[in-house]
Parts: C-alpha cells; structure tokens; sequence
C-alpha cells in the first residue's frame, strides 16, 4: 500500500524530500491530492504529526496547498519542479524569437570601455566595514528618483542585486509563510515563482492599461493581503503604466490601509516614455526599485531603491548577513552609465525605438480585430481564446510567442510578445500569423 503513494520516508524532513522527488519524477500530476493525514500516517508507521509537520513544510516551501475540503494539493505550478518560465518550450530552429522578455540587445550600450574606465579611476579598495552603497551612486539615485517624484527626502537609498533581489529582501524581512500578497494579474513570472518559493499565498490584482484597477487593490486588501506589489510603468506582460488619475485612485485605497507593504517596481526606468506617477509614501511601509537591467543590459545586475527607514533598515540587516552588499565595482560603473551623456542619448534613442516598434505591432495587430495591450516598454498582451493553440500555430508559422500561462492567476489567457528582436518588416508578417493563429479560416473575428 505504500507504493500507491510513492512516499517514503520516517521523519518529516525525509517524506518531504521523498515527496519532492516525486513531483519532480512526474508521479503526481500538479493539482493532484496527497494523501490524508492519517491514511499516511499509517502506511508509514508514524504519527500524524510527523505526516502534519511535513504537510507543512512543504506548504511553506510553495510545493503544496490546503484548499478545504479538496485537502492538501501539489500546486498547479510547485516550486520544487522549476520556475513558470519552463512553460515557455525553446523556439525551433529558424523561428524567431519573442518570447524570451529581454531587451534588444543590440541596443544596449557596451560595458567594456566603461568597465575599463572605472577599474582605471578606482581608488583603494572597500573592506568589510565600509561596505554598502556608495554615497556618489546614493546621492546620484536620490536625485534621480526625486526629479521623478519619488518622495525621497526623508526615505533610504539600499543598493541590491537586481529588482528580484530586492523584492525577496522586503518580502522575507515583512512577511512569513501563510501570508498573503497582492499580486498583478497578469503579472511578473518571476515574482510568481518567489512568491510560492517563500511560501506565500497570492491574491490578484486585476490590471488594465492604466495599471492595476483599484477596486481589485481595495479587494485583494480586504482578502487579507499584508503587502501589494505594483509595477509603475512597462508592467510585465501587459505594458500598463500607472496613469495620473489611477494613481489618485490607488494612493486612496493604499491611504485607507497604512500598514501594507507597498512594494514598487519601475520594470523598464529610464526606457519609459511615459512619465511616472509614483504611489510610495501612502503607507507607513514602502519601497521603490528602479532596475539596470533593461536600459542598460541583464548582465548589469544592480537595483537601486528607495523606502522609509524602518523599511530599508530590514533590508539592509537582511543583506549584510547575507552577501554584505553589492560589489562597488558594479556600483561605479552604474554611476558612470548615469553621469555619461552619450549612454543617456543612447537609452533614449533606444526607448524611442521600442516605441516605435511596439505602437507599429500594436496597430497592425489592432487592424487585424485582435485586442492588444501595451502602453510602454518593450512587451505587448494578446488576448487569446485559447493559449496552446495559439502558441503552437504560431511555432508553426515561424515565430515563438509567450503562453500566458507564465504570467496569470485567474486572468483571461494570453501571449506575451516581446517586440525587441522584432525589425520593421517583420510587422505585417507576425500579425497576420498572429491574426491567423487567434482566428482561424471560417470562425470569424476574435471578440473583445
């Protein structure tokens, strides 16, 4: 009777690996029922208890769920078998590829010669005690920040490995397993993945090209939310960026709730055309992460972020018994990229192409009666009625787009199509084969 569970095991600790291992072989599918307590308790021969504290922890580890009287579940998407982004099957050879969520590398600025010129201008080298941002990049961060209306006068500049870096600090240091967050749906793969790997519950958060609506806000806080996170601009997957009159809404709501977490993110920063209305200071806890990684390249893994004191100052502990802080050799040589006026024309030039490109896709997809999203950045959303088809037809045609899978809750399906590695003639050409994928020969228009 034990084989009919594949689980083994006389500890708590050695049947949650037993059970991993498991999901991780494929003998249980994802939503699929562990077995009772008690049922595998006895198989086992140990106490339920044991079986409870494993249950547990595999609820914290984000690999199980409890919903009710269905009992303890694998997660539709367990921690333990990968990220979401194993969703999205490589392109074929010769297909071109928007799926992937990167920037155009071809125009990133180069780091080599401004690598060679930091090393060549740093002075004698940081020890353990002097660690931590460095002045010049927080005072360069400061400005920056509050030329955007970032209310930075009295917050804390922390410096981290990257907006997910930064994310997993605030969330760790904030919240414990069992929580819930508030979550963009559709949202950030990336996040959804952290967000079950720390053991959290997400509740959505409805978006539209404005940014995310606030009656969702309002419900996701009264579900018991203990943080929200928010994306200003060039929301991933959707493109939405937080309007002036939505961020009146917003601030409203989050006023009436001080003691969230509001947790910011600023996807695309210096990429984004449209100007940022920012909704930090609201509430008693907040952070505002603007990222390297799309204007100046993945490979520049460095954040910067603002917050208030107690906020930052959890933070700031939590990194120090961790890597201590963010290498000063990076950290220079994102200053340099700020201060120098040919990279800053460079980043402007090249959120000037994406505009372009994405407002060209947007409208040729638009002529075809398909409704698309995608007000900034370098992501459009295309609703679809059904996701694996639409993926595959699109494989079949030559082009690999993103299931929406990566990115929803309870969302509408979707594609996500990143517009980087897309030229000018290859416009018309994608949105036909899109058009075609989403209506098929003799079904008519898709609806909105």
């Amino acid at each position: 009777m034990a084989e009919q569970y594949q689980v083994t095991g006389s500890t708590a600790s050695s049947i949650v690996a037993s059970i991993e291992a498991a999901i991780l072989r494929g003998d249980w599918v994802n939503d699929g029922p562990l077995p009772p307590i008690r049922k595998l308790a006895d198989v086992l021969h140990v106490s339920p208890g044991t079986i409870a504290k494993a249950y547990q922890d595999l609820r914290h580890r984000g690999v199980v769920e409890t919903d009710g009287r269905r009992g303890t579940r694998v997660r539709a998407r367990p921690a333990v078998t990968g990220p979401r982004s194993a969703l999205r099957r490589p392109a074929p050879p010769g297909a071109t590829d928007l799926s992937l969520g990167d920037p155009d590398l071809r125009l990133l600025p180069a780091l080599g010669p401004h690598l060679r010129a930091v090393s060549e201008e740093v002075g004698p080298p940081w020890g353990y005690a002097a660690a931590g941002a460095m002045p010049e990049l927080a005072e360069e961060a400061r400005a920056r920040l509050g030329a955007d209306g970032v209310p930075v006068d009295d917050a804390v500049i922390a410096v981290t490995n990257g907006t997910l870096d930064a994310m997993e600090r605030l969330l760790v240091t904030h919240l414990r397993p069992g929580d819930r967050i508030g979550v963009e749906d559709p949202g950030w793969a990336n996040l959804l993945d952290l967000t079950a790997a720390l053991g959290l519950s997400p509740v959505s958060i409805a978006v539209d090209d404005e940014g995310p609506l606030p009656g969702s806000l309002a419900e996701a806080i009264a579900a018991g939310a203990h943080a929200v996170v928010i994306t200003a601009r060039a929301q991933n997957p959707t493109g939405a960026a937080i309007s002036e009159q939505r961020a009146v809404a917003l601030r409203a709501v989050l006023a009436r709730h001080p003691e969230v977490l509001l947790i910011e993110d600023d996807h695309a920063a210096e990429l984004s055309s449209e100007p940022l209305h920012c909704l930090g200071g609201v509430t008693t806890s907040w952070a505002f992460i603007r990222s390297a990684s799309k204007p100046f390249g993945p490979d520049l893994r460095i954040a910067v972020m603002a917050g208030d004191e107690a906020t930052m100052g959890r933070v700031l502990g939590r990194l120090r018994i961790g890597t201590g802080w963010v290498s000063t050799v990076m950290q220079r040589l994102m200053l340099r990229l700020w201060q120098v006026q040919d990279v800053t024309e460079q980043i402007a030039a090249a959120g000037g192409s994406y505009d372009r490109r994405r407002l060209a896709l947007s409208r040729a997809l638009s002529d075809r009666g398909l409704e698309v999203h995608g007000a900034t950045g370098i992501n459009l959303w295309v609703r679809v009625p059904d996701e694996t088809s639409a993926v595959t037809a699109m494989r079949d045609a030559g082009w690999a787009v993103a299931p929406g899978s990566m990115f929803r809750l309870v969302s509408p399906p979707g594609v996500r199509v990143t517009i980087s590695p897309l030229d000018d003639d290859g416009v018309e050409p994608f949105a036909d084969a899109m058009a075609a994928a989403v209506q098929p020969a003799g079904l008519g228009a898709h609806s909105r």
